[in-house]
């Protein structure tokens, strides 16, 4: 079973040193019972996803946390390094209703403490979740459930509409499915569909150009 994700955006830089990477990362799939629990509530909630790295971040992209409408937590982007301020960011974007792209710097103490040798660059994209702006959420729950793979694809720049996504089945015997649309016409999400499908059978997550 294969959970890919995909931001689309101006640009693609991800890079890594030679630093030592030991935190584990927690991606949407190790906290989708919780915040399932929360959208089927009817809550709105925070999600907060790494979705770059620069230098020696403490967690991969993909690493996910999210902060319910009362404030409880599950998660992580940064092995505690800058958790505080994503939550506080989460609790902001659950009132404004508007995604944010955030780039935090990790300094060398608090990778120190986390386990790393330096410090590094993270951004963080933080959207705001309920059943109105994530109809679909329901759905791949119960695919990953089933074992089926499936990628969302989410826009954090342009082109297309800052936040918009669109969910995309790998093709089944009822041929492709996709719901959704990133906002900038049926080419980019045709190929974003392609490229995703392409992600699912290798198992990856990233951001594209």
């Amino acid at each position: 079973m294969a959970v890919a994700g995909i931001a689309i955006a101006g640009a693609l830089r991800v890079t890594w040193d030679h630093c030592d990477r030991s935190a584990e990362g927690t991606g949407v799939r190790d906290i989708l019972d919780p915040i399932v629990k929360w959208w089927a509530a009817g809550e709105t909630f925070g999600l907060a996803t790494v979705v770059r790295t620069f230098s020696s971040a403490p967690r991969e992209p993909g690493a996910a946390l999210a902060v319910s409408g009362s404030g409880e937590v599950v998660g992580s982007v940064s092995g505690g390094c800058v958790e505080g301020a994503v939550y506080e960011l989460a609790g902001s974007v659950i009132e404004s209703g508007q995604p944010v792209l955030q780039t935090y710097g990790v300094s060398d103490n608090d990778a120190f403490a986390v386990g790393l040798t330096c410090g590094g660059i993270i951004d963080i994209f933080v959207e705001p979740i309920s059943r109105a702006t994530f109809p679909e959420l329901g759905q791949i729950a119960a695919a990953v459930a089933r074992g089926e793979p499936v990628a969302v694809a989410t826009v954090l720049a342009g082109p297309g509409k800052v936040g918009a996504r669109r969910v995309i089945w790998a093709v089944g015997d009822g041929g492709p499915r996709q719901s959704g649309t990133l906002g900038s016409g049926d080419r980019l999400d045709a190929a974003v569909d392609d490229d995703a499908r392409g992600m699912l059978a290798q198992g990856l997550t990233g951001v594209r150009r």
